[in-house]
């Protein structure tokens, strides 16, 4: 019984620890490029509704989306909370068109504007 306790908690660290690094790795990431520019901000859209070629970071971003907009980015640090907030918001104010199709594919029934909208007004003027 003990080795099994031991074993389910063994596991339960190993199967943490792959978020533990996805999430760390980008506490100093620059988003201002990002949001600096059209292009990359229709690029790193066009990534997360699946129409367009991703990046190594715009293929995490895209794993990150979901946790953001059903959680407030739970799992994030404050920076992080932040970069995933302006990115964001930069899409809805520069890309209205790609925004209303993330929105559809992130948060289909809408049950989550409220606080995500709270979360981007929060998050996204750091």
């Amino acid at each position: 019984m003990k080795i099994a306790i031991l074993l389910s908690i063994f596991v339960a660290v190993v199967v943490a620890r792959p978020d533990e690094e996805f999430y760390s790795k980008y506490e100093n990431f620059d988003v201002k490029d990002i949001i600096l520019s059209q292009r990359l901000l229709k690029a790193y859209s066009h990534c997360l509704l699946g129409k367009g070629k991703c990046t190594p970071e715009g293929n995490d971003f895209k794993k990150l989306i979901p946790d953001a907009v059903q959680t407030e980015c739970s799992k994030c640090s404050e920076k992080q909370k932040s970069l995933v907030a302006q990115i964001i918001k930069a899409i809805v104010e520069q890309l209205p068109l790609e925004w209303e199709e993330l929105s559809k594919k992130y948060n289909l029934n809408g049950v989550h504007m409220v606080s995500f909208n709270q979360f981007l007004e929060k998050y996204s003027k750091r």
